[in-house]
């Protein structure tokens, strides 16, 4: 469980969010929703250990289980110059000592087949499209199989099939391998056949509510 209490956290003087209290249980596929600007990258950041806490403490078994995380896109450098296939191996690495060379190589090209990818394995990821690009740092945050996943708004870039397509594979990940999956989304309506709560961020704060309750 992630278990956070009292948070305060901000960027310089301007606080963000302030009293957020939240049980996250293991086993959930819980979307973070909100406003722009509102906080859902900033809570995410925070349970991840990247910024610091003004206030409050939050408790994680990252340190034990290191999640496979998918930042936003544009923090990403376009040009990074190595091909598709080795990215995605990076999400091997917490596994390094666990899967021999040809494992690796079976469960990344598993995983590059499942997302449509192994005709673009040997592309670098300036040559790829914003859609494939995101497939591809999805790919690498899974197939390490971690126990929890995070992602920052993994679908933008992704036209509506390939979106339902990367939602569905993320919510199986939950029902079928027992993973729990965190992300910030932009919207309520794609989520409906996935999602039966949220995360709502918004007005400084956050609490877990019915996706039906959510409103922003």
């Amino acid at each position: 469980m992630i278990r956070i209490r009292d948070l305060e956290v901000g960027y310089g003087r301007e606080v963000v969010l302030r009293g957020v209290n939240l049980d996250i249980p293991t086993g959930v596929f819980l979307p973070f929703v909100g406003p722009n600007g509102g906080g859902k990258t900033t809570l995410l950041r925070a349970i991840l250990g990247l910024i610091p806490l003004r206030a409050g403490r939050i408790a994680t078994p990252f340190a034990d289980a290191p999640p496979g995380y998918v930042a936003q896109q544009k923090a990403i450098d376009p040009i990074y110059p190595a091909p598709v296939r080795e990215i995605v191996r990076m999400g091997c690495w917490p596994l390094r000592n666990e899967l021999s060379r040809a494992e690796r190589r079976e469960r990344v090209d598993r995983i590059l087949e499942r997302f449509g990818l192994l005709g673009h394995a040997d592309k670098t990821f300036a040559q790829l499209s914003g859609g494939l690009r995101q497939k591809a740092m999805i790919a690498r945050a899974l197939v390490g199989e971690p126990r929890w996943v995070v992602m920052d708004e993994p679908t933008t870039e992704l036209d509506e099939s390939a979106q339902r397509m990367a939602l569905g594979l993320l919510r199986h990940a939950v029902t079928a391998e027992g993973r729990t999956v965190l992300l910030a989304h932009h919207g309520l309506d794609a989520l409906a056949p996935y999602a039966e709560q949220v995360c709502l961020v918004r007005d400084g704060g956050a609490r877990i509510v019915p996706l039906a309750e959510a409103h922003f």
